[in-house]
């Protein structure tokens, strides 16, 4: 193989070295399915596909115990242990929340939703939509023990509406998909609020008050 250049300019006026073609030509396909839009939807999808696959088979106890097995983060003196379910649920999933709540705060002043009549609409749709579910809950289960699972159903996945509406891409407008977003936030700002205040035993005030402070500064800045 040369160890110098080929010859041959890219449309960016470069010169490559043989390899560095090669290498480009391998690398450039799975660098295209990374970054394409539809990727994390198609991979969230396919993920939970096999989770739920492996928890109704034969492997369900070896799927359990990774998923609950401990994870520990050091800085210096001071450790954080959780199972890896939870670092899913209350690591990661913040970030998701951080991205998604930046974007609606972009529409809220200068998008779809910088009108409050549009902006309210996504807000009583999410109403809606948890006070529905939990109504039907309670006809169905009126009393007895499963009477207080009434909050359960008010939850919306906002991970998987996501996904849903990435995988759709540009077949439905923009406008849809900024509603369906900010409806699936609203709900489960919701249902957050009901399993803090009827399924806790107790509210830990100091966090509390500082996700507030966080939150002051995302909207303030």
């Amino acid at each position: 193989m040369s160890g110098k250049p080929d010859g041959k300019e890219s449309r960016e006026g470069l010169f490559f070295y043989p390899w560095e073609r090669t290498l480009d030509r391998l690398v450039t396909p799975f660098e295209e399915f990374i970054h394409r839009q539809t990727t994390s939807g198609m991979i969230l999808l396919a993920s939970a596909v096999v989770a739920g696959l492996l928890a109704n088979s034969p492997l369900r106890d070896a799927y359990l115990h990774l998923t609950h097995a401990p994870v520990v983060f050091r800085i210096g003196g001071a450790a954080l242990e959780m199972s890896w379910l939870h670092f899913v649920n209350e690591g990661l999933m913040v970030f998701f929340f951080f991205v998604v709540g930046l974007e609606i705060k972009r529409e809220v002043r200068v998008g779809e939703l910088s009108e409050p009549r549009k902006a309210l609409l996504p807000i009583l749709a999410a109403l809606g939509g948890m006070l529905t579910p939990a109504l039907f809950y309670g006809v169905l289960n009126p009393s007895g023990e499963f009477a207080r699972g009434w909050g359960i159903p008010m939850a919306t996945d906002i991970a998987f509406c996501v996904s849903a509406l990435v995988l759709l891409g540009r077949r439905i407008p923009q406008s849809l998909t900024i509603f369906l977003v900010s409806l699936a936030i609203v709900d489960d700002i919701g249902a957050v609020i009901v399993i803090a205040a009827f399924y806790t035993q107790s509210i830990h005030l100091p966090s509390l008050g500082w996700a507030a402070a966080v939150f002051a500064v995302l909207v303030a800045f």
